[in-house]
C-alpha cells in the first residue's frame, strides 16, 4: 500500500500578526520534498484538546495505514497538551508514522528529536496555563468594579452601553412591564403561606404566561428571588450576605439602599451554586435595585434551607455572645468548640487564659443555654399586652446609618473576643473593660434604633414578639438584635442563671 504524507494546518481564530493555515502547509511543504501529500486543515478551534474535524480525520487515515509521516508548521499547531500530545505520540510509534514540526526542526524518528519535542510541549502547556491565568485575574479585577461581566440579563432588565472609570461597559435598565411582575412576585412570595406553585398558578390565572417566551417554572422563580440585582441593597443586605460568609467588595458605608448587587462565584469559591453563599463574591452594581431590602430579604430567606439560614457561619459564634458572664469572675463567656454531640460550649474567658478563676462549676453546652434563653425571653414577653413587630428596619437613610454604625460596633467587639486565645492578664482585663464599653453603646445604639422604628411605624413602644413567634426563620443578625433589645446582662454560675432584662 502506498503511504503519504499528512500536512496538518490549525488556525484558532483570525488575527492580522497570526500565520494563516495556508502559509502553514505551505512552509510544511517545503518538508515534504515532493513525496505525495495530503492536506488536513482546522480553522477555528483551540488547540486544548483534539476535538477537531481536520485532525480526526486525518487521525483515522493514520490508523488505517494511509499515511507515513505528519508534518506542521509549529508543534502547538497541533497540541497544546501534553496529555493528548502524548497519546498521540504513541499512536504515532504504534503506526510507525514520524512526526516533524518545521519551526522547531523536530524529527521523532530519533530519540533526542522525542526527548526535545516533549520538553517543547510542557512549555506550550505552560504558556497556555499563564494566559489562562492572566484572564482570570483580569476576570476577577473587572468584576469588584462593578464591570457588566456578560452572561444571560436578567428578567426585569435590558442592557445600556455607559462607561465606568473610564472604562467601557453596560448596566441592566429596567423594563417597566416586567418590573411590574417582579415585585408582584416578591410582594406574593414575601408572604408567609405563599408557595412557588401558588404564584405559577396566579400567574397562569391572571394571563402572565411566561418568562420571555419560556412557561414559569419554581426553579426559575427561585433563581429570580435569590438573584441580589433587585434589592435596594442596605445595611441589612450587607449583614445578610456577611452572616453566609461572602466576601463583600464595597464597605458597609456604600450600602445606602439604593444600588443593587453582583453575586460571582468568586477566586476561591468550591462551588457555582448560589444556595451555597460562603467564598462568593458580593459587589454593588451600577444599577438602581427594584425590590426593597425588607420584602427582598424575606423572600431569599425562605429560598434558603431552614438549616442553612439560621445556623451561624462561625461555629464558635453564638446570638448570646456578649451578653453572659462568668458569675465568679464577671469576665466574658466565650464560645469554644468541642468533638462531641453537643459540639459548641461556654467557658470562662478569664479560666481559658489567665487560670485565675474557677470557672461557673459546670460545662455549659451553647445548645441548651440558647434552648433555655429562647424560653425565658418568651415567658417574658407574656407579660406584654400589646405587642408588635419592628418589620420597617433599614427603610430609611437614618436607620440605615444606625445599622452601619451598629455593624462595626460587633465586628469591633468580634475582633476583641478573637484575641481571647493569645491574651496576657493585663491585655485580657483590657479586652474585658473593652468589651464592656462597647457592649453598652451597642445597647444604646439599639435603642436608638428601635425608636426610630417605632417613629416610622407610629407606635410608642416597639417589643419584638413577632420575631420570637418566627425564631426558626430568623437570621443569626436577627437573633442578636432580639437579646440586645431585651436582655442587659446574663449572669451564669453552676445551675444559677440571672438575667437582667430592660423591659
Amino acid at each position: 500500500m502506498n503511504r503519504y504524507i499528512a500536512l496538518y494546518g490549525r488556525q484558532s481564530l483570525y488575527k492580522e500578526d497570526s500565520i494563516s493555515v495556508e502559509t502553514q502547509i505551505e512552509y510544511s511543504k517545503y518538508e515534504a520534498h515532493g513525496e505525495p501529500y495530503k492536506v488536513y486543515i482546522d480553522k477555528g478551534y483551540s488547540g486544548k484538546d483534539i476535538n477537531r474535524p481536520g485532525f480526526e480525520e486525518m487521525l483515522a487515515d493514520l490508523e488505517k495505514g494511509f499515511i507515513s509521516r505528519v508534518i506542521v508548521y509549529k508543534l502547538d499547531r497541533i497540541s497544546r497538551s501534553i496529555l493528548d500530545f502524548s497519546n498521540m505520540m504513541e499512536i504515532f510509534q504504534k503506526h510507525s508514522v514520524e512526526f516533524i514540526s518545521t519551526t522547531e526542526k523536530f524529527d521523532t524518528s530519533t530519540p533526542i528529536g522525542r526527548a526535545m519535542l516533549n520538553i517543547c510541549i510542557v512549555f506550550a502547556q505552560l504558556e497556555r496555563e499563564t494566559i489562562q491565568k492572566r484572564i482570570a485575574d483580569a476576570y476577577y479585577a473587572r468584576s469588584k468594579k462593578g464591570f457588566y461581566m456578560g452572561g444571560r440579563v436578567p428578567y426585569g432588565f435590558g442592557l445600556e452601553k455607559v462607561k465606568i472609570d473610564g472604562i467601557n461597559t453596560s448596566k441592566y435598565v429596567p423594563i417597566p412591564e416586567e418590573i411590574e411582575h417582579l415585585e408582584l412576585l416578591f410582594s406574593k412570595y414575601s408572604e408567609s403561606s405563599a408557595s412557588l406553585g401558588d404564584i405559577i398558578r396566579f400567574f397562569r390565572d391572571n394571563n402572565i404566561n411566561n418568562f420571555r417566551g419560556v412557561p414559569w417554572s419554581t426553579a426559575r422563580l427561585s433563581e429570580i428571588m435569590r438573584n441580589p440585582v433587585y434589592v435596594k441593597a442596605d445595611a441589612e443586605v450587607y449583614n445578610f450576605y456577611k452572616s453566609q460568609g461572602t466576601n463583600i467588595i464595597n464597605p458597609i458605608e456604600d450600602f445606602t439602599g439604593s444600588n443593587a448587587c453582583y453575586l460571582y462565584k468568586g477566586a476561591s469559591s468550591e462551588t457555582s451554586k448560589f444556595n451555597n453563599l460562603a467564598d462568593k463574591d458580593l459587589v454593588l452594581a451600577p444599577h438602581e435595585g427594584v425590590i426593597s431590602s425588607k420584602v427582598w430579604l424575606k423572600c431569599r430567606r425562605k429560598c434558603l434551607n431552614n438549616k442553612q439560614s439560621t445556623k451561624p457561619f462561625k461555629a464558635k459564634n453564638s446570638w448570646l455572645v456578649g451578653k453572659v458572664k462568668c458569675g465568679k469572675c464577671g469576665y466574658a463567656l466565650t464560645v469554644a468548640k468541642a468533638n462531641t454531640k453537643w459540639g459548641r460550649y461556654f467557658v470562662c474567658s478569664n479560666r481559658l487564659n489567665m487560670k485565675t478563676c474557677e470557672g461557673v462549676g459546670k460545662t455549659i453546652y451553647a445548645d441548651i443555654l440558647e434552648q433555655y434563653m429562647l424560653a425565658a425571653i418568651k415567658k417574658k414577653l407574656k407579660e406584654f399586652n400589646e405587642l408588635t413587630a419592628d418589620d420597617e428596619l433599614g427603610t430609611n437613610p437614618k436607620l440605615n446609618e444606625e445599622k452601619i454604625q451598629l455593624s462595626r460596633l460587633e465586628d469591633e467587639i468580634e475582633q476583641l473576643l478573637n484575641k481571647v486565645g493569645c491574651a496576657n492578664e493585663t491585655l485580657m482585663k483590657y479586652i474585658n473593660e473593652k468589651i464592656e464599653v462597647l457592649d453598652a453603646e451597642r445597647a444604646e445604639l439599639k435603642k436608638e434604633i428601635y425608636k426610630l422604628s417605632s417613629a416610622a411605624n407610629d407606635n410608642n413602644f416597639i417589643v419584638v414578639k413577632n420575631h420570637v413567634d418566627k425564631w426558626s426563620d430568623l437570621t443569626f443578625s436577627d437573633r442578636q438584635a432580639v437579646v440586645d433589645a431585651l436582655i442587659s446582662i446574663i449572669y451564669i454560675t453552676g445551675d444559677q442563671i440571672d438575667i437582667t432584662w430592660k423591659i
